[in-house]
């Protein structure tokens, strides 16, 4: 396993969202990055929780986080721990009263919710060989990106969260 951080949210080409993910130990440009591809409302949850963004309204993974602190659960730790014909696997380790309990979760939620929390995010070493790509990242995307966000966090309205 290797232990990640949220590099960033990207768009592709065709506008998806990707969320990247690169080891601690590296910096921006050298290395490995691994690219998840997610959806515009957990790519928006996970960069209010990384930014520390105010938000009118509980987000669900805020809410995932005070249920989780109201029953005394702790999010120990999140891996990202398989992907199966293109798809992502993550697991989530919450320290319980009843002991450490494992719940199956999206890789995009999982981190989310660690970013709320401060736990680890870990990859399996298996899933950044497979789909690990070299970082091409520099200082100035990553301002660039953050510059966006904030912007974006400028111009939204609570409207912009209904299904």
């Amino acid at each position: 396993m290797v232990q990640v951080r949220v590099a960033g949210v990207a768009l592709d080409a065709s506008g998806q969202h990707v969320l990247l993910l690169k080891p601690i130990d590296e910096i921006p440009g050298d290395g490995m990055v691994l690219p998840v591809w997610i959806g515009q409302m957990e790519a928006t949850s996970i960069l209010v929780a990384v930014e520390k963004a105010a938000v009118p309204r509980p987000l669900a993974h805020d809410l995932m986080r005070t249920l989780l602190e109201t029953l005394g659960a702790e999010v120990t730790r999140v891996e990202i721990s398989r992907i199966d014909d293109g798809t992502f696997y993550a697991d989530i380790t919450l320290a319980t009263a009843l002991g450490d309990r494992i719940v199956d979760a999206r890789p995009s939620d999982a981190v989310a919710l660690a970013s709320r929390v401060g736990a680890a995010i870990w990859v399996a070493d298996a899933v950044m060989t497979e789909a690990g790509v070299p970082d091409v990242l520099t200082e100035n995307d990553a301002a660039a990106s953050l510059d966006e966000f904030k912007q974006f966090l400028d111009e939204v309205e609570p409207e912009d969260f209904e299904a």
